[in-house]
């Protein structure tokens, strides 16, 4: 019960710290990866921090294992940089106390599947809790609309991605990404009346 109320406190404040970061404009914070590393990155720290305390050697080994990861990977997300070294503070608390690892397991589980959860639940009320991003790994749909003339629902969309003014022509091209096709054959269904358009591409994955 006692180690309840740091986690409880961990995972508060990673989620605080990532709502402030979006409140002021920070869009970067507000992506799938950096969602899920500001609640799991504080509670690897704290298992990693219970597990070498008074210990020196395995001090030394921790640095040693996380440096390898940080310095040899290529890393191509830093959720996928966080998940490796969830694994290995895993590994290593499991051989100091098991409780440890099964708690940093499940937790990281938990915030995992919470994040999806969450996010599914916002797309019905038309929300978003995270952005997506192309180099995070996200299997996503991608619609293009072409336009005459700026359309007021796709600019307010959270899913927007891209915006192109073509002055020349006259033309604004919109690109958006939604994680699945539902998403996408809703917001099609909610624009294909628009006299404005004059075009829509799709991309399903």
């Amino acid at each position: 019960m006692d180690e309840i109320k740091p986690l409880l406190l961990l995972i508060s404040s990673g989620l605080l710290l990532r709502f402030s970061l979006t409140l002021t404009g920070q869009a970067w914070a507000k992506s799938h990866s950096q969602t899920v590393a500001f609640v799991i990155l504080p509670i690897i720290t704290y298992v990693i921090t219970k597990t070498i305390s008074g210990n020196i050697a395995l001090s030394l080994g921790m640095i040693g294992a996380l440096s390898i990861v940080r310095f040899r990977h290529p890393v191509k997300s830093a959720l996928e940089l966080i998940m490796y070294f969830d694994l290995i503070t895993i590994g290593i608390a499991a051989s100091v106390r098991t409780k440890w690892a099964i708690q940093l397991v499940l937790v990281s589980i938990i915030v995992i599947i919470s994040v999806r959860i969450i996010q599914i639940i916002s797309n019905k009320y038309g929300k978003s809790f995270y952005s997506m991003s192309f180099n995070e790994g996200i299997v996503s749909n991608t619609i293009e609309v072409i336009s005459k003339n700026k359309i007021d629902l796709i600019e307010d969309n959270d899913h927007l991605v891209s915006y192109l003014s073509d002055a020349s022509t006259n033309k604004y091209v919109y690109r958006l990404n939604f994680n699945n096709r539902n998403s996408l054959k809703k917001f099609k269904e909610a624009i294909k009346n628009d006299q404005n358009i004059e075009k829509i591409n799709i991309i399903y994955n």
